[in-house]
């Protein structure tokens, strides 16, 4: 059995109680941050993958509006 030990709440607790409450508390806290670390790892995956398909789309050659590829200047010579 626990030993009786004051609690300044709720009077004296068997300290194997205390232990559990405790032990709770730092569960609770755990699970609330792993929950706060997830959230924000989901979103910044969101944000790079965004930023990943705006690079690639700046990088594939340029569509004119009638669906024809734009080639720029690639291949020709001055002259």
């Amino acid at each position: 059995m626990g030993h009786v030990i004051a609690d300044r709440c709720n009077g004296p607790v068997m300290a194997d109680e205390n232990d559990k409450s405790t032990r709770q508390d730092s569960r609770q806290a755990r699970a609330s941050r792993d929950d706060r670390l997830k959230s924000a790892l989901r979103e910044n995956l969101k944000r790079r993958k965004l930023q990943a398909r705006e690079r690639a789309a700046s990088a594939d050659p340029s569509q004119n509006e009638d669906d024809s590829l734009n080639e720029g200047t690639a291949g020709k010579t001055g002259g």
